[in-house]
């Protein structure tokens, strides 16, 4: 028996206890701020969220980013402390996106299907990062726990390697696939304009994280009280960086609360919405009240049908025939991202080296005493001022994107990004001077905060759009065999893919052409992917 409205008011409590009930629920319903359901199309509107909210959610982008530029000053001086061959470099950088790369969509599937009562994204988000704190421990402090075990030099020597090579493996695996959930998790709490306003907020904090980690790694801690209490360096930064990343987690999983998927099938939705409770557990206190025995039953069997058709829809198979069914517009901007990241990235990953030998003119083949290998080393930590000057203008430029957004639109926010980013690499590789590329190093911010946003604000626009048309042909705006998660993750992917190839190709030409290429590189990626932009992405009006 299909479950209607008028049994539902047949089956409500007295108007007076009705009242009762919101009076008392008003606090919790303001507090845990939950969806809202329409009653006459079953569209889910979400509640405008307080800014404190959209700041409390970002906050877990400031401790990833504050991680990750942690790995990227240290992780090379670890992997060469420990003494890692130079045959293993790549092999540690293309195990992590490879994983990502295949594994992605698993978890973006598996987080649109979760019934876990917690919500579907926050589990995910949380046992992702507890594997980045588990790769962030072993790297930093591989060499310190293998030496309290292992007294052999050559056996310690190559289990050092191994715990080493195992932690940058997680770390890199674990802080690329968390961004999906987090994007997911954004969308699903949040109306259109939170979203909007979401992601500037991702971006101005993942820059900021962005900065302040670069600044850890160049204090001396040593010197300090911190490094007088603890063995190494690698361990005050260890413990600088978890303690941030914890906090910014938790304040992150407390920022809004979710709707489990069991509730999110239409007769939970309107059960919540006249009981006017917006508790998780309203549906049992109604049953233990005497209310609506028949229709719970209904609904407990629905839920079942659907948690066994949400496990089919978990097969690999299903999966791989869901992302091929992607509509073009989809697979387009999936394109579009990878060229951003590929421009980004093969200027980002080799930009300490090229200041150090293009720009400097030293070599870090030289003898460690030698002045080549000094300059070279000073190049090096000129660097990591420039991309410290990228992070804080990538959380500049996220705030001025706000002011721009009305003017310009979304497709004038991505081909200015991807157009300053190939100009400014171009004017690099063509006048490599120390002054001239610190202040181009500005304009990188500008492509990392619009890779940040503008992508996932169109995959946002795509689902309202979506939306709309459902409710326009009569049906619900629900999600239907490919939800935001995965969605999401599929454009995460591309920053995977754009490792791999970097990984595999960019490498040799650094070596047959030296660093030069890279900015040389990233300058035509860009400048391809920005006319890919202005021609190929489709735009929401």
């Amino acid at each position: 028996m299909t479950l209607m409205k008028e049994s539902f008011h047949r089956a409500l409590p007295p108007a007076s206890e009705v009242a009762k009930a919101n009076m008392d629920s008003t606090r919790d319903k303001e507090e845990a701020g939950l969806q809202s359901v329409s009653p006459r199309t079953g569209a889910v509107v979400p509640r405008k969220r307080a800014v404190g909210r959209l700041v409390m959610h970002s906050m877990a982008m400031f401790g990833r980013e504050f991680c990750y530029a942690v790995e990227a000053a240290f992780v090379t001086p670890v992997l060469l402390s420990v003494g890692l061959p130079k045959n293993l470099y790549s092999l540690v950088w293309l195990i992590s996106p490879v994983l990502g790369f295949v594994l992605q969509p698993v978890v973006g599937s598996a987080s649109d299907n979760c019934t876990c009562n917690w919500g579907r994204r926050r589990p995910y988000i949380l046992g992702l990062g507890i594997i980045m704190l588990l790769g962030m421990a072993l790297y930093l402090n591989g060499d310190v726990m293998i030496s309290a075990f292992i007294g052999e030099r050559d056996k310690r020597r190559t289990w050092a390697i191994v715990i080493t090579m195992l932690g940058v493996v997680l770390f890199d695996f674990a802080a690329d696939f968390i961004d999906g959930p987090i994007k997911a998790y954004l969308f699903d709490v949040c109306s259109h304009q939170d979203k909007e306003k979401g992601l500037h907020y991702h971006a101005l904090f993942t820059g900021l994280g962005g900065a302040l980690g670069y600044l850890t790694g160049a204090v001396d801690w040593g010197q300090t009280v911190l490094g007088y209490s603890l063995i190494s360096e690698f361990q005050v930064i260890f413990f600088i960086s978890a303690l941030v990343f914890i906090i910014c987690l938790t304040v992150h999983l407390r920022s809004i609360p979710e709707v489990p998927l069991l509730y999110e099938n239409e007769e939970t939705k309107f059960l919540l919405e006249v009981t006017e409770s917006y508790k998780y557990s309203s549906i049992e206190e109604e049953i233990k009240n005497g209310y609506l025995k028949s229709t719970c039953t209904e609904i407990k069997a629905a839920a079942e049908q659907g948690k066994c058709a949400d496990q089919r829809r978990m097969t690999l198979k299903s999966l791989l025939r869901t992302l091929l069914s992607m509509p073009s517009h989809y697979r387009y901007l999936c394109v579009s991202h990878l060229f951003g990241w590929m421009a980004f990235l093969s200027n980002m990953l080799f930009f300490t080296d090229f200041m150090g030998q293009v720009v400097y003119q030293g070599s870090p083949y030289a003898p460690h005493n030698s002045t080549l290998y000094l300059t070279y080393k000073a190049g090096v930590e000129m660097g990591c001022w420039g991309l410290c000057i990228n992070a804080i203008s990538s959380s500049v430029y996220s705030y001025v994107q706000k002011i721009l957004l009305p003017y310009i639109g979304l497709k004038g926010l991505y081909f200015v990004g991807y157009l300053l980013f190939g100009l400014s690499t171009g004017l690099i590789g063509l006048f490599p001077n120390v002054y001239s590329t610190l202040a181009l190093c500005s304009l990188f911010g500008v492509m990392s905060s619009t890779l940040y946003t503008v992508p996932f604000q169109l995959i946002a626009e795509y689902h309202r759009e979506e939306e709309s048309l459902k409710l326009q042909n009569g049906g619900q705006a629900v999600e239907q065999g490919r939800g935001k998660g995965i969605d999401c993750a599929a454009l995460t992917c591309m920053v995977q893919l754009a490792q791999i190839i970097l990984g595999v190709g960019l490498g040799l030409l650094v070596i047959v052409a030296g660093s030069v290429v890279t900015v040389i590189s990233a300058s035509t990626v860009a400048l391809v992917g920005c006319c890919f932009v202005a021609f190929c992405v489709r735009y929401v009006e």
